[in-house]
């Protein structure tokens, strides 16, 4: 079994409230989320209006299709007119490191 998780620090555009921030951010959770088996949360900045960080999660039984879902969430992510990525960090787990 291998782990995976993603940090992602965004800007989110436009922003003039919580209530807005939060719409616009359960969208992209749901968006990102639905078409892969992985977990994702807001991880920081929750009472700021334009400043948020997601936290996600994945795991398969192989390194590189970890990997390939990671990329594939900061693609999505970088593509998004709403938001700007403002930086990542991946974090891996195997089996090997209990």
């Amino acid at each position: 079994m291998y782990v995976g998780a993603l940090r992602v620090e965004l800007r989110i555009r436009g922003m003039r409230s919580l209530k807005e921030k939060r719409r616009v951010l359960k969208r992209i959770i749901v968006e990102i989320g639905a078409p892969q088996p992985i977990a994702v949360a807001e991880v920081d900045h929750q009472n700021l209006w334009q400043r948020a960080d997601l936290g996600v999660a994945a795991v398969s039984e192989s390194p590189g299709q970890v990997d390939r879902m990671l990329a594939a969430i900061t693609r999505d992510l970088e593509q998004r007119a709403e938001i700007e990525v403002l930086g990542t960090g991946r974090f891996y787990l195997d089996e090997g490191d209990r």
